[in-house]
């Protein structure tokens, strides 16, 4: 039965804490006796308690809910709009080589540590076939692990770049796999890898982590409890992973290199003719994979050569990987050789066409016929449709070759182009994402011949999401060569989509650095936005006095629609009533005087919001309805979802059915957005409706479900914006010490965070509640309310 299962669920639970009853009580705050009571399935929890237990060991509640609501069969909510399901899951991985060779004792090992541990390290030198094996492997478990196949490179061992950081490579993998960016926690390591591990929890995931640092970068990439599994590449020994088997490669025998060189090349009956010079080639090769298949590659597209040829121009190199590079490039013409050597100054990570063509300086249908003369040669790899990357070692070769036979003027022009080319990119992808108000176009450089096309915002997204590694790559390089009006402006087209998938922590980072870039500038203008963007990424990461500090410095050097709109939202968390309102009306003015009917449609949706607030119904709802009227494509867009929840709440009493098709209108286009902090917001919304209109069960209904959303996001600074409206719904609907101990939690919440009015609206309820009660302590709450309200 359900609550048995519960129970079981709930043991499982209480295991992964490694805790007894005792202190699994104590650091969930419940008592033992009724945790022992739930545990053994005497009794169905309330739902608070299955969300504490899960919170203790970071995991994800929600998949409990269906299972809790079958068991204690509470009032049921109301149902949900379906979600859009992928057509398909996620698959990173690079191609399978359909050569492979050998390995059979290796790749038998690899799959036993696999299902004995579900982690495996393969390691060995460069070059030895550590990926190829690996990408083998993960598609030979493709079919048993089919929820999503995730690759990343770790740049361990990247020349010119630093190692990925977890942080970085778990934002990354969270976005892979589509996680909303509001379920990602926004600082705190530890918290970001338990997020990773609640995700893998529930599926059957096969990841590959590739060419590893050392095991401080992957202890926090591994999985937790549930099936899927991490396969790991390092040149290294992972010896701080003492609970991950280990496979060892070496390079291949004398027999399976023969092997691989008549395989890869299909000059078998070349080879056989000529046995002492195929044993140069393989000695000259090192028996080393990668340098093999390069060597092969020589010899299948000259079929005019001989072997004792291929062995002469092997000869002729540096060193064993080097000697395979080197006579691979001569093989290319010198526009085909000119382009590899820029290769070399690309960050590291995968890469477009487009972005070879700005490099290059190609129109762009040249650079894809030269990456697919690369890519026939095996200096270029293709691991998916559309993107290509250098392998380390070739990577290498091509760096060192551009700094010995390029012009430093002509790598300083390469290098402009690229940095130029990805803050164009950036913009253009923010364009299609109107998620905030628009800023200003992208001024720095010049912009390149030809930019991606984004159709809309799902395939901004797709490309920011491709292009992130090499996006931030190219905001350290701007930052170290002092291009700082790029270091400017990059970030600032980055905004919508770290909201979306990246979180706040990373983006104040960059905003701190956009920061010294202005300074260094001296131009009041970039100054001016620099605090301001800083301002913003301090607002969204619950930060106020910072931003607020922010937005002043920004206002030494003139207000701008933006600011004053940035501005609004602060003041208005802050608890401040007629100014906020000032200040959407100011920015709607300035967005109108420069032309900027986005922006202005932003400003007014905030100003009806506002008008809301301060009891103003009519006139809140008549500009709601103005910023309806709007045409837009997206139907998702902010300022239409803030119009229609103000004008529910605003006609909830005179026309409740319209009131209705608002909020759940509002409230699909949340869930189809994919937004989960805006769907908590649409929820409770309803509920304020709702309880307006006496329809109290339900209205319990809804805010419940929002509170649960937000108890799975763990977002807790969000709650303050809705626990008085819930204690609110809660009094009138007979339930008052449900809604003195809502009102008291907002009392807590609400000082640490700077939200005051929200604090004087707490004092304000808890009085009430009291006031017959215990009328000494309710008069104590409405003085300090009245005082707070005075103050602000």
């Amino acid at each position: 039965m359900e609550q048995d299962e519960l129970a079981g669920r709930l043991r499982a639970l209480q295991e992964l804490s490694g805790l007894g009853v005792r202190a699994l009580a104590r650091d969930t705050g419940l008592s033992s006796s009724s945790l022992s009571r739930y545990l053994s399935g005497q009794t169905v929890p309330p739902w608070p308690a299955v969300v504490a237990l899960c919170r203790l060991v970071k995991r994800d509640p929600r998949p409990l809910r269906p299972l809790w609501e079958r068991s204690s069969n509470p009032l049921p909510a109301p149902p949900k709009a379906s979600r859009q399901v992928p057509p398909r899951p996620r698959n990173d991985l690079p191609r399978d080589v359909p050569d492979f060779t050998g390995r059979q004792d290796q790749l038998a090992d690899l799959l036993a540590a696999v299902r004995s541990h579900q982690v495996v390290a393969v390691d060995g030198m460069a070059g030895v076939g550590k990926t190829c094996l690996t990408v083998h492997a993960a598609h030979r478990l493709a079919a048993d692990y089919p929820d999503a196949q995730l690759y990343a490179d770790l740049h361990g061992f990247t020349e010119g770049r630093e190692p990925m950081t977890p942080d970085s490579v778990l934002r990354m993998l969270l976005g892979a796999l589509d996680v909303p960016s509001e379920r990602v926690p926004q600082e705190g390591l530890e918290q970001l890898a338990a997020c990773w591990r609640a995700e893998l929890a529930g599926r059957r995931a096969v990841v590959v982590l590739d060419n590893a640092a050392d095991a401080e970068q992957v202890r926090p990439l591994l999985p937790g409890a549930g099936p899927s599994v991490v396969l790991i590449t390092s040149r290294n020994r992972l010896l701080g992973l003492d609970e991950v088997p280990p496979v060892s490669l070496d390079v291949l025998s004398p027999q399976e290199s023969a092997e691989l060189l008549t395989r890869a090349s299909g000059a078998d009956v070349r080879l056989s003719k000529d046995p002492d010079s195929a044993a140069e080639v393989l000695r000259l090769c090192g028996h080393l994979p990668l340098a093999l298949r390069l060597a092969a590659a020589r010899l299948r597209h000259r079929p005019g050569w001989t072997v004792g040829i291929l062995a002469e121009r092997l000869s002729q190199g540096t060193g064993e990987f080097d000697a395979a590079f080197a006579m691979s490039v001569r093989q290319l013409d010198r526009s085909q050789a000119r382009l590899f050597r820029l290769l070399g100054l690309l960050p590291g990570g995968t890469f477009d066409e487009y972005v070879v063509a700005a490099l290059a300086d190609l129109p762009l249908a040249g650079a894809r016929v030269m990456l697919e003369d690369l890519l026939d040669a095996h200096l270029v790899q293709q691991p998916t449709t559309g993107r290509y990357r250098l392998h380390d070692l070739v990577h290498q070769h091509a760096r060192r070759a551009c700094a010995e036979e390029d012009s430093q003027a002509d790598r300083e022009r390469a290098l402009s182009r690229f940095l130029d080319y990805y803050v164009h990119a950036a913009a253009a992808a923010d364009a299609a994402m109107p998620v905030l108000a628009p800023g200003r176009s992208a001024s720095a450089g010049r912009p390149p011949a030809e930019l991606p096309r984004f159709a809309d915002k799902n395939h901004a997204i797709a490309w920011l999401t491709a292009e992130y590694e090499n996006m931030i790559a190219a905001f350290e390089t701007a930052d170290a060569v002092g291009a700082d009006l790029h270091v400017c402006e990059l970030p600032r087209f980055l905004r919508a989509y770290f909201a979306r998938r990246c979180g706040t922590t990373h983006l104040n980072y960059l905003f701190e650095r956009s920061l010294a870039a202005a300074q260094r500038l001296g131009d009041p203008l970039q100054l001016a936005e620099a605090h301001s963007d800083l301002g913003f990424a301090r607002y969204n990461a619950g930060r106020m006095a910072e931003a607020a500090a922010a937005y002043e410095a920004a206002e030494l050097h003139g207000d701008t629609p933006e600011l004053a709109l940035r501005r609004g939202y602060l003041s208005w968390d802050e608890g401040h009533a007629e100014e906020p309102l000032e200040l959407f009306r100011l920015a709607a003015k300035l967005y109108e005087e420069s032309d900027c009917p986005t922006g202005a449609a932003h400003a007014a949706a905030s100003e009806a919001w506002s008008l809301l607030q301060l009891g103003h119904r009519d006139q809140a709802a008549q500009r709601a309805r103005e910023v309806l009227d709007i045409p837009h494509p997206d139907p998702a867009w902010p300022p239409t979802l803030t119009a229609r929840i103000t004008l529910g709440v605003a006609i909830a009493t005179e026309a409740p059915d319209e009131s209705m098709e608002h909020l759940n209108r509002a409230l699909a286009l949340a869930r189809e957005d994919g937004h989960m902090n805006n769907e908590a917001w649409c929820l409770n919304c309803q509920g304020v409706a709702l309880r307006e209109m006496g329809r109290y069960e339900e209205a319990l209904a809804s805010h419940r479900e929002a509170f649960a959303l937000l108890d799975a996001l763990f977002e807790d600074h969000w709650k303050i914006r809705f626990l008085n409206a819930y204690a609110e719904t809660c009094r009138l609907a007979g339930l008052p010490d449900e809604a003195l101990h809502l009102h008291r939690q907002a009392l807590e919440l609400a000082p640490t965070l700077g939200y005051r009015h929200e604090e004087a609206l707490a004092h304000e309820g808890i009085a009430t509640l009291l006031q017959t009660t215990d009328p000494t302590t309710a008069a104590e709450h409405r003085t300090a309310a009245q005082s707070m309200l005075v103050r602000l």
